[in-house]
């Protein structure tokens, strides 16, 4: 008899964290090695943050919480949506789960059955289509091209709309791409919603306040009202907090799906970190003025990467309006040699080689769902940054 869940075959350990543990490795061996494969920022979190959670810890604040979050952070939570997106939710339209990740495995968990179908635009972050898989669902990758920014068409979502389809993530700024749609683009894609009563939206706007060149962030349920009842918003303090590690990520939508969402929680988690809620609330209620500034320091990073990924052979790299990733084309690099005898069959090829050769870490397209690509994460320092863009130069042009 089989021992594991024949689930557990149906999807695959996240590959961005692969690289980031292979860099780590490496460097632990000796090795010079530049890792550009973690999604996360290189600040700290606030001081004003950290002490707020100092001070949650000093009034005893360390006892199980609600299962879905505080009231504090949840009406904070409401606030922002407010203040920010133009959305009324009430507290019990909240849930507060441990990371983005959880919200996402909630939602899904609690309204796939076998065979729905989820429309997922193509690169995408690497655990939706595992979160899906994990939930009973058909993960359907939509195709975007580099020619359309990476962004999905009203025209191709249309064409992917079956009768079982249940949801469509949408992800705005893009982890990989770094693509963000206007209002018209979102406006184009919720009018073929409108038209299919059975599809739900969850949106991830995780990288909402990383975006550049005067861009004005918008969210789906924020355009259309009229699909407010069958959006999920899905947010968190991950990035633009610097609070990765302190894993808050929340969500509003209907009531009826927040607390189905609840009731997985109940019997998987059960409520996140008490001292993080209590961080989190300062993050959202208190000064916003550094987001800005630090959103100002990525613009220049990925000014520097693109210039100098488009200086490479083989290279081509669009500039992207948001988060802190960009996503090259290296097809140009395909079929070629590298110094030590591999040949480039695959954008898996291209990434391995480059670290092995030259001790860059990136992230191969294949584990977005689009290849042949690379994704970079400019979370880091210019002086890395230049240096591994003169790694991948120097790689590129020694190809034959």
């Amino acid at each position: 008899m089989e021992f594991f869940s024949k689930n557990l075959a149906r999807v695959k350990p996240s590959p961005t964290i692969a690289v980031t543990n292979k860099a780590r490795e490496l460097k632990a061996a000796g090795k010079d090695v530049i890792g550009l494969g973690a999604g996360e920022p290189d600040f700290d979190t606030p001081d004003n943050i950290k002490q707020a959670a100092i001070d949650a810890i000093n009034r005893g604040e360390t006892k199980y919480t609600a299962v879905d979050g505080t009231p504090e952070l949840k009406r904070a939570i409401c606030a922002k949506f407010k203040r920010e997106n133009g959305l009324d939710y009430e507290p019990a339209q909240i849930n507060v789960g441990t990371g983005g990740k959880q919200v996402l495995y909630n939602a899904l968990l609690a309204t796939l059955n076998p065979g729905d179908e989820v429309i997922i635009p193509a690169p995408y972050w690497v655990s939706y289509p595992d979160i899906v898989l994990l939930g009973g669902g058909e993960p359907v990758a939509v195709e975007t091209h580099i020619e359309d920014g990476f962004k999905l068409t009203s025209e191709a979502l249309a064409d992917a709309i079956t009768p079982k389809t249940k949801w469509l993530i949408f992800n705005s700024p893009s982890n990989p791409t770094g693509a963000a749609y206007t209002r018209d683009e979102i406006k184009a894609l919720t009018d073929v919603l409108l038209d299919h009563a059975q599809v739900w939206v969850l949106t991830d706007d995780m990288y909402e306040h990383l975006t550049y060149d005067g861009f004005v962030f918008t969210t789906p349920a924020q355009v259309e009202p009229k699909l407010y009842e069958r959006t999920l918003t899905m947010n968190g303090v991950s990035k633009a907090y610097a609070m990765t590690g302190w894993r808050i990520g929340y969500a509003g939508g209907p009531e009826k799906l927040i607390a189905a969402m609840r009731k997985i929680q109940s019997q998987s988690t059960s409520n996140p970190s008490s001292i993080s809620q209590w961080a989190a609330v300062e993050a959202l209620e208190g000064p916003q003025e550094f987001i800005a500034a630090r959103a100002g320091v990525f613009k220049a990073r990925r000014d520097l990467v693109v210039a100098m990924l488009n200086q490479a052979k083989g290279i081509d790299c669009p500039t992207p309006e948001g988060a802190f990733y960009v996503y090259p084309s290296c097809k140009a690099c395909m079929g070629k040699t590298t110094p030590k005898g591999t040949k480039l069959e695959s954008d898996e090829d291209f990434a391995t080689a480059l670290l092995e050769e030259e001790g860059v870490a990136v992230v191969h397209g294949a584990a977005f769902g689009l290849s042949p690509f690379f994704r970079i994460s400019y979370a880091t320092s210019n002086e890395l940054l230049e240096e591994a863009c003169r790694r991948i130069q120097r790689f590129c042009a020694a190809l034959q």
